[in-house]
């Protein structure tokens, strides 16, 4: 039975996604696409073992998931893909209604903190199912994620965009993690061989996909929208690994958050091991 693997269908995750499906793997696996929160809900209910999956996940479902050692989507700095676009200045939102995107949840907490916590803002959100031109029109500020965030930027759909990758960075000085890759703790006590495997195939992928940006953007079908040179500069923008300065960003990010009102207390970041889960 192949492990079932989500992939998120954003541009982030070309690079990995097309190292790892070029090479040969020993466990079978089937790629499931859809957006971070769909994905999340999968991952919750079973009907997908491991995922990139948004960090505030692996709060909400505390005790449900290992985390996959030195693997995330992570932006040390600005990300570019997600961005806040509004019609004035930032500094004059507070009050605002803000629209936000119903394609995750990470991003929606993250623009909560960044607002609350560090411009002392007072805003009420809305998460919309209008059309993206519907929403910029309607919302004074309006957050996007993925390609729609960076087709939108390359549009200059709003006078100002705020990237919150770096706003993040700004405050902190810490990176920003916007996904773990999460295995189902069932399956890595079931299957652990098979996700030990995985695990050191998808970091070969992120090892190999660092050196292979050129190669990868000359095939890829988001080369046609932004162009090999915005990609190439788009994914340097984005760190795949997972590094102890990693961990800190996610744990002040999830404090944050708790003191909120926004995340329970969040758990301990536990690491899937192999030899934990009897390999």
């Amino acid at each position: 039975m192949p492990v079932n693997i989500g992939r998120i269908a954003f541009a982030n995750c070309t690079p990995i996604f097309t190292s790892f499906e070029r090479a040969a793997s020993s466990v079978p696996y089937h790629l499931v696409p859809g957006v971070p929160s769909a994905l999340n809900r999968l991952l919750a209910a079973g009907g997908i073992d491991l995922c990139p999956s948004s960090s505030v996940e692996y709060v909400k479902q505390a005790g449900k998931y290992f985390i996959l050692p030195d693997l995330s989507i992570s932006a040390i700095g600005p990300v570019k893909s997600v961005l806040l676009f509004s019609r004035i200045p930032l500094e004059q939102l507070d009050g605002a209604v803000i629209g936000v995107t119903g394609e995750t949840d990470t991003s929606v907490i993250l623009l909560k903190v960044l607002l609350s916590r560090f411009f002392r803002f007072t805003n009420s959100y809305e998460r919309n199912c209008s059309s993206v031109d519907e929403s910029l029109l309607r919302y004074t500020a309006l957050l996007l994620i993925g390609d729609t965030a960076m087709k939108r930027a390359q549009a200059d759909a709003a006078p100002y965009v705020y990237d919150l990758g770096e706003l993040w960075h700004r405050h902190t000085g810490l990176p920003f993690v916007f996904a773990f890759w999460l295995v189902r703790r069932d399956t890595a006590l079931r299957r652990g061989n098979q996700i030990a495997l995985l695990h050191q195939s998808l970091v070969a992928a992120k090892t190999d996909a660092y050196v292979s940006y050129g190669a990868i953007a000359k095939s890829c079908i988001e080369s046609n929208w932004y162009g090999e040179e915005g990609l190439i500069d788009y994914w340097n923008s984005i760190s795949y690994d997972l590094s102890p300065r990693h961990c800190q960003g996610a744990k002040l990010f999830f404090r944050y958050a708790t003191e909120l009102g926004l995340l329970p207390d969040a758990p301990e970041l536990e690491f899937f091991r192999g030899e934990e889960e009897g390999i």
